[in-house]
């Protein structure tokens, strides 16, 4: 006889800590270990209701000042690119594209520091070494891919490492991790056009999601994903058109954060098969 029973981990909270999206707030997240037989389903289940992966951890923030980040993801079937978005991907349609397993190279560890120095000097990567680097894009109990995009050099026998996105492979999407790229090729606009390239992907594969992780209202460095069609945030436990970004101005409030327990309660859990004799 076969029954289930749901899969049942242990979530913690982390200590306050500053805010890196907005100033003078303090950030705590809600967390899990993702390890085990069930740690793709339970990636798959948790990051639909918005946890993101970092290495054998999903997390969720759970802030006491205010609620507002909110998970983003667009919408492969109904997205739509600009007229500013097709010029990105013509200007960068001579980058080829090289799908790999999770595994660190020094290349990606120069790009990655370079573009850390240039982007995020004063963030919590900042002081990450080879080791570190390699940890992150190496330790995924999920199934997972580095993509990426390398250029030509003059002398067309070479080609130099561009930009990279540690990509997170769902039942119904694509979760884009942690991607970073040449910081001196800003004109190409290539965060977007990693976006732009994993809709293409998701496409051609047949699955329904890109998953951005957050997007947060009155934060400038998340601003950009606002001007993606077909965004959804996942908001009051279900997920929903992001509309007019200035809609969710409430989350910033601290009325708007649920207490600790109430939020772990309502999680939906997968169910694990169980044989008895």
């Amino acid at each position: 006889m076969r029954h289930t029973l749901p899969i049942a981990p242990q979530f913690y909270v982390t200590a306050p800590q500053p805010c890196p999206y907005l100033d003078g707030r303090m950030e705590r997240k809600l967390f899990t270990a993702l390890q085990g037989d069930h740690a793709q389903k339970l990636n798959d289940t948790l990051s639909k209701q918005g946890f993101r992966r970092s290495q054998n951890v999903l997390y969720r923030p759970s802030c006491a000042e205010c609620s507002a980040c909110l998970s983003a993801r667009i919408r492969v079937a109904d997205f739509v690119p600009s007229r500013t978005q097709k010029r990105i991907v013509r200007r960068n349609m001579h980058l080829r594209r090289n799908a790999t397993s999770p595994w660190a190279t020094e290349d990606q560890y120069a790009l990655f520091r370079r573009y850390l120095d240039d982007r995020h000097a004063d963030g919590g990567m900042a002081d990450m070494d080879i080791f570190e680097f390699a940890a992150m894009i190496e330790e995924t109990p999920v199934r997972s891919r580095v993509i990426e995009y390398t250029t030509s050099q003059p002398d067309a026998q070479t080609r130099s490492l561009t930009a990279v996105c540690l990509t997170d492979v769902f039942d119904d999407g694509l979760s884009m991790v942690y991607s970073f790229y040449d910081p001196d090729l800003a004109a190409q606009s290539l965060g977007t056009y990693l976006i732009l390239d994993h809709i293409e992907i998701a496409r051609d594969a047949g699955l329904p999601f890109v998953y951005l992780g957050y997007w947060v209202p009155g934060s400038r460095k998340m601003g950009y994903k606002a001007g993606f069609s077909a965004l959804e945030i996942y908001k009051a436990g279900q997920w929903q058109p992001i509309g007019d970004p200035a809609d969710h101005r409430a989350e910033l409030h601290p009325l708007s954060v649920d207490p600790i327990s109430e939020q772990v309660a309502r999680i939906s859990l997968p169910e694990a098969r169980l044989a008895r004799d």
